[in-house]
């Protein structure tokens, strides 16, 4: 080949992931794909990694004990501390006993593995009795920690995150919801707020609807919940009223609307607008209380002051109505979502989209008026606010409304929105937010190809960058988001991370007493920060049970909806009682839905509980198919490629290479003919002799191929060896550029 080259610039990066169109037509800076790796102001970055939330752990093996929501097990049926000989028995609130849930006394952790009447618990310590009755909820220990607080965590997914406006500037209480509770962060851990008498009894796909609006004067702020759970027709026992919480107390919220005693039983979402409260899509209930009537495009508001007055919710035609009443959307579509756009009210429904508009006129303060026939939205937590439009993910797209119009916004990805599952009340899953500070938005889904293994929780994050509308997706299972402002200053003996898994400095933002930061939760009951700050995932996933098979060497772990997949890597830690082989990180094969096999070098001992598990995130990043001598009709030959790359203490990735819009890998090819052609390996970290890069923030490192054909398309990712090495695998990546040295070769024949 000829000794010069062409050379061909790409940077920055502004196109992102793109497919809709061939991977040869595509902008020269865009990918084919992009996973575990996003768009970043010009430069390409991967994936966000989070951290524990919760700051009363010693160790990183009890951390897992305050960044779950639990519930401190202090009277009625529970006897909440353990007597002099480590002693107590007594009844867990709720309705939900399983295998999965755990105790802690102290830094003792007891999993419960089996399902019994009662069934004996694992346990990290030398405790002779502790069980769990899973039918009645009865536990029994003796011989524990003693004159110790017992918590109880039921380890049910988190199904909504919120925040209580009752704290000073920038300091709001963050409030988390799981199928039965909800739970405050109190600054050091997530602890029952109630409510305990009657608590929800909604699905894991029934999420949480929050909203602060004044109470019975207007100096309080009370939060205001649903989560839509009850029957149509014949009440039942288990249908779920709305709540607000006072920040001392939780009171049923069933206005009556009727003097005679009609009431609302409950609705999908509740919003303040214009001094009153509205309820949308509501579940209304006879006065007998025994019929229960949907009127899915119903909204019913409050009068113009609070909505705690007996009267704030009659009809006009009642005696003592001051102002409430309803009105129904001339549609037979199901209200869906609501969000504000400034001062104006947007409604979503299944197919169409509307606006609630003010009249100003008090006797009718509401009108209905449609924006777009074509474009709702499929999902109630997937609207994201922003200060001109609102997006949403409907089933015909992802779109964003400014009032006037309706108009999508994926139409580089136009198919990635059909990936969203439909069964399993897929739709309902999917979760939005906004990151104000690296101007992203992130929307949680089930994906429609996860198989029977992983069918229930959402396996993916949809990334979206709104500044230069690039998109990416990531490998995770995250329930619900939410803010959160509750963090400390940051401190060196606070951190369970090393230098290498941390990008920022020291004294950046998000390190700063009160910023508000991203929280998410999981179906394990974890609620963890997000932060593109971070390289690492936290260890938030549990492991309920372990076996091994010593002829084999295959360690078989319990992990209930775990939602990992085959070829996928985690890290395990905290698994009290085994002696692992290897770095600690392994690949995975599925065996169901619960149940996951990694192969280790060795393993000893009994698994006593406690153990955790991480995600380990590959990047998976494909090139466009270069040719850039196309309207030539020539083919190119690819000589090599400086990356130019931020530099990193250990890190490293591996770029592969297939030419002429084949599917092959050059590098196993060249192993498997013997070929020369490098190691194909771009090391991130300075090199060895090279003293000055030491000194250096950006790096330019080459990579050399032997590509001729028609096009060439490369791939960037992190190689078996390089996963299993935990110094590699939690490092940075971030590219901000390559220098392509080719040429041209043959004509087309």
């Amino acid at each position: 080949m000829p000794g010069s080259f062409d050379k061909f610039l790409i940077a920055p990066f502004e196109t992102g992931l793109e497919t809709d169109l061939k991977p040869w037509l595509i902008p020269e800076d865009a990918f084919q794909q992009l996973n575990n790796a996003y768009i970043f102001r010009g430069r390409v970055r991967k994936r966000f990694g989070s951290s524990l939330t919760g700051y009363g752990a010693t160790t990183s093996s009890n951390a897992q004990l305050f960044s779950r929501l639990r519930i401190k097990l202090t009277g009625g049926a529970a006897v909440g501390i353990t007597d002099g000989a480590g002693a107590a028995t007594g009844t867990v609130p709720g309705s939900v006993f399983k295998v999965g849930q755990i105790f802690s006394i102290g830094t003792v952790i007891y999993t419960v593995s089996v399902l019994g009447t009662p069934a004996t618990m694992l346990k990290t310590d030398a405790t002779t009795t502790c069980t769990l009755n899973t039918t009645t909820g009865v536990y029994a220990f003796n011989g524990a920690p003693a004159t110790t607080q017992i918590y109880f965590y039921t380890s049910e997914p988190v199904m909504g995150l919120t925040q209580h406006e009752s704290g000073t500037i920038n300091d709001s209480p963050a409030v988390a919801f799981d199928t039965q509770f909800a739970y405050k962060f109190n600054g050091a851990s997530w602890d029952l707020i109630g409510p305990t008498a009657s608590q929800w009894h909604g699905s894991n796909s029934q999420f949480f609807w929050a909203a602060n609006w004044t109470g019975l004067t207007f100096s309080d702020t009370y939060l205001f919940t649903t989560n839509f759970n009850a029957t149509i027709g014949t009440p039942d026992a288990s249908d779920d009223s709305m709540w607000y919480y006072s920040g001392a107390a939780w009171t049923a919220f069933n206005p009556n609307f009727f003097v005679a005693g009609d009431k609302i039983k409950t609705a999908k979402m509740i919003v303040p607008f214009k001094d009153r409260l509205v309820l949308f899509n509501t579940i209304e209930q006879n006065a007998a209380g025994t019929v229960n009537t949907s009127y899915k495009n119903r909204i019913r508001y409050s009068h113009n002051g609070s909505p705690l007055s007996a009267t704030a919710w009659y009809e006009p035609n009642e005696v003592g109505a001051s102002g409430g009443g309803w009105i129904d959307a001339p549609t037979e579509e199901e209200i869906i979502s609501v969000e504000f756009i400034k001062d104006r009210l947007i409604v979503y429904f299944e197919r169409s989209t509307w606006e609630l508009a003010y009249t100003s006129n008090q006797v009718l303060p509401f009108l209905w008026q449609k924006i777009n026939t074509e474009y709702g939205s499929d999902s109630m937590n997937s609207t994201v606010p922003f200060d001109k439009v609102v997006l949403t993910i409907g089933s015909r797209g992802i779109h964003a409304c400014n009032g006037g119009n309706v108009e999508r916004v994926d139409q580089k990805i136009p198919n990635k929105i059909f990936q969203v599952r439909q069964d399993n009340n897929g739709v309902d899953r999917v979760a939005g937010i906004r990151d104000y500070y690296t101007e992203m938005v992130y929307w949680a889904f089930p994906t429609a190809n996860a198989g029977a293994n992983s069918d229930i929780y959402p396996n993916k994050i949809l990334v979206y960058n709104y500044k230069n509308q690039t998109w990416a997706f990531n490998d995770d299972c995250i329930t619900a988001f939410g803010y959160f402002e509750q963090q400390l200053g940051l401190t060196w003996a606070a951190m369970d991370m090393t230098w290498e898994e941390m990008t920022f400095a020291w004294d950046s933002a998000t390190t700063s007493p009160k910023f508000r930061q991203i929280i998410a939760g999981n179906q394990h009951g974890f609620v963890f920060i997000v932060s593109p700050e971070i390289t690492s995932n936290a260890e938030n996933i549990q492991i309920t049970n372990t076996s091994y098979d010593t002829t084999t060497n295959v360690l078989t772990l319990t992990i209930i909806d775990h939602t990992l997949e085959s070829e996928d890597y985690i890290k395990l830690t905290n698994v009290t009682g085994l002696t692992i082989g290897g770095d600690g990180i392994y690949q995975v094969t599925v065996v169901d839905a619960d149940t996951i096999s990694v192969i280790v070098p060795s393993c000893t001992g009994t698994y006593l509980g406690g153990g955790t598990v991480g995600r380990i995130s590959n990047v998976n990043i494909v090139s466009k198919q270069w040719n850039f001598y196309l309207k030539e009709a020539r083919s190119i030959y690819l000589s090599h490629i400086d990356f130019i790359i931020q530099k990193t203490e250990n890190g490293q990735v591996c770029i592969d290479y297939s030419p002429s819009s084949s599917n092959i890998s050059m590098i196993d090819e060249g192993v498997a003919t013997g070929a020369i052609i490098g190691n194909s390996i771009l090391e991130t970290n300075p090199y060895p002799l090279n003293t000055m890069e030491e000194t250096q923030d950006r790096l330019v490192h080459r990579v050399y191929f032997q590509a001729d054909g028609t096009c060439v398309q490369i791939r960037i990712y992190l190689n078996d060896d390089q996963l299993k090495n935990p110094a590699i695998a939690e490092s940075d990546f971030q590219l901000e550029g390559m220098i392509v040295s080719s040429t041209r070769t043959s004509e087309y024949e």
